[in-house]
C-alpha cells in the first residue's frame, strides 16, 4: 500500500472551504488554557467543516504562533468569533437558533453513542476548560449535556481528544444518516 502524496489528496483551497456545506454545529470553547489545544480544535473543526467556532473568557485568539503550530492554517478557514464570556456565546447561538449542548459529565447526562441529532437542527457544542470543565453559568443555560462513555481510571479525556470524538459522532450520524 502507498501513502498518498498532498498534492492526491485534492483537498478544498480556503476558498472553497468557505463556500461549501457545512456541519450544523458551532464549536464553543469555554475558557481553554491551551493554545495548542485551540489550535487542534481549530485543525479538528475544518476536518469536520464545521460552521463556526466561538471562543470565550480567556481562550486565546489567532493570530498567534502557539495556536498555529497546530492548527496549521484552519484559523483561516474556519470561520471565528470571539465572546467576553460562554453565556454571551450562549445567547447568541440560541438566538441564532442552535441547540445549546455540554460536553461535560453531570447529573442526567445523555451518553454520546446513545445520542441522536436531529435532521435540520443546528448544535452547539461546548467544550470546557481542561482543569475545571464547562463552567457552572454555562450549565445553567444548555438544552442538553452530553458525555462520552469511558472506561479507564482517568477523569476524562483531553478536550481535543473529546472534540475528536464528538464532531466525528455527529458528522456520522448527520450526514451519513441522511
Amino acid at each position: 500500500m502507498r501513502k498518498l502524496k498532498l498534492d492526491e489528496l485534492n483537498r478544498a483551497s480556503v476558498e472553497e472551504f468557505k463556500a461549501q456545506d457545512k456541519l450544523p454545529v458551532a464549536v464553543v470553547l469555554d475558557n481553554v488554557r491551551s493554545m495548542h489545544n485551540i489550535g487542534s480544535i481549530f485543525r479538528t473543526s475544518d476536518g469536520f467543516a464545521v460552521e463556526q467556532i466561538c471562543l470565550c473568557g480567556i481562550t486565546a485568539q489567532p493570530p498567534h504562533r502557539e495556536i498555529e503550530k497546530t492548527a496549521l492554517g484552519a484559523t483561516n478557514s474556519v470561520n471565528w468569533q470571539y465572546f467576553e464570556t460562554p453565556v454571551q456565546a450562549v445567547e447568541h447561538l440560541r438566538a441564532e437558533g442552535y441547540v445549546i449542548i455540554a460536553i461535560e459529565q453531570a447529573e442526567n447526562s445523555t451518553m454520546l453513542n446513545t445520542f441522536t441529532p436531529e435532521q435540520g437542527k443546528k448544535y452547539a457544542l461546548i467544550f470546557g476548560n481542561e482543569v475545571n470543565g464547562v463552567s457552572d453559568e454555562v450549565m445553567e443555560q444548555i438544552d442538553a449535556c452530553i458525555e462520552i462513555p469511558q472506561f479507564g481510571t482517568k477523569h476524562s479525556f483531553n478536550i481535543v481528544v473529546s472534540a475528536g470524538i464528538v464532531l466525528w459522532d455527529f458528522y456520522s450520524k448527520i450526514v451519513h444518516s441522511s
